[in-house]
This record gives structure tokens, sequence and C-alpha cells, in this order.
């Protein structure tokens, strides 16, 4: 079960422990819930952290049934079976910032639309502003640790939205 809290009394970014996988895609589900039709989110952590397991429990919140793999080759993956239209990215392979206007990438970041960025600092000075950032650190019980920060009027609305829906119980309970 995902229970929210805050690091801090003074912080209002709730963090989160993910014992699993089935938890990391049941809070990307409950973010879904709270996403407004524009918003753009920082995926942050090391390799292996959860990034795309998080998109792909927000995408399938959405309704999407299809595949969705990392965009690490292809640099971005849409989904427009949604409700809203999701973009997601990867700037992992980037050796230079100047790939991401050469890539013609900064027109997805017009209009509406999601757009979730894994390694945007590799897109700096290029990319916009995130309205939201999320934090994945692999946990020493072999979970996770999900930080959530608004940084952007939208993305406060959206943060408090997703604490205030409630979590949903994880479909495998602990064995006891």
């Amino acid at each position: 079960m995902l229970h929210a809290h805050h690091e801090h009394d003074n912080d209002p970014s709730p963090s989160l422990h993910l014992p699993d996988e089935s938890a990391t895609l049941a809070a990307g589900e409950r973010l879904a819930g709270a996403l407004p039709s524009r918003l753009t989110i920082y995926l942050r952590g090391d390799l292996g952290a959860g990034k795309t397991t998080l998109t792909r429990g927000l995408l399938r919140g959405l309704g999407f049934a299809g595949k969705v793999k990392s965009p690490t080759y292809t640099l971005v993956e849409p989904y427009k079976d949604s409700r809203i239209t999701v973009y997601h990215f990867d700037f992992y392979r980037f050796t230079h910032a100047d790939e991401f206007l050469e890539a013609g990438l900064d027109e997805y970041f017009e209009g509406d639309g999601i757009r979730l960025v894994e390694w945007p600092d590799r897109a700096h000075p290029y990319l916009c502003a995130a309205d939201l950032e999320v934090e994945l650190q692999l946990a020493a019980d072999g979970g996770r640790q999900l930080a959530l920060h608004a940084l952007s009027t939208e993305g406060q609305r959206c943060l408090e939205k997703f604490t205030a829906l409630p979590a949903k119980p994880s479909p495998n309970p602990p064995a006891c």
C-alpha cells in the first residue's frame, strides 16, 4: 500500500516508500489521476530506479493498454491512445545538449500534453522548466523511495491532487 508522508513539517512534497514493482505501478496510476492537460515532469533517478515503470503505471492509469518501453534509443515515445497525449523522453544517450535542438524535440514542448522527461540535465539549457519533479531512488530494502516536488503553480495543483487521492492497495499483499 502507498503511504504518502512529508519528510519535513514545512515541506509540502510527499515522499512514498514503494516496496515493489506493483507499488511503483500503483504510484504512477495515482499520479495519472492528478494530471491536468499540460504538464512537464522531470523523472530523476539512477539507471534501474523505476522511471519507466512509474511511466507505465501512469499510462495504465490513463487507460493505455499497449506496450510501454523506454525511449532510450528513440528519444521520445508518444502515447496518444489515452485521455491525455503523453510524450515520454529519455535523454540518457545525449553526448551534448545541442542534440535536443538537432532532433527537433523542442516542438514537443509546445501546446497541450504531458511530457515525462528522463535525464533532463542532458538537454539543459534548451529544455523548458519542469512543473513537477519526480525522484526515484533505490531503497536499502530493495524497494524504491519516491519524492515529488512541485516547481510551478500547475505542478503544485497536481501535487495537491495527487496527495488527496486515495492510495490503491497493492494487488500482491505481502506474504506473512
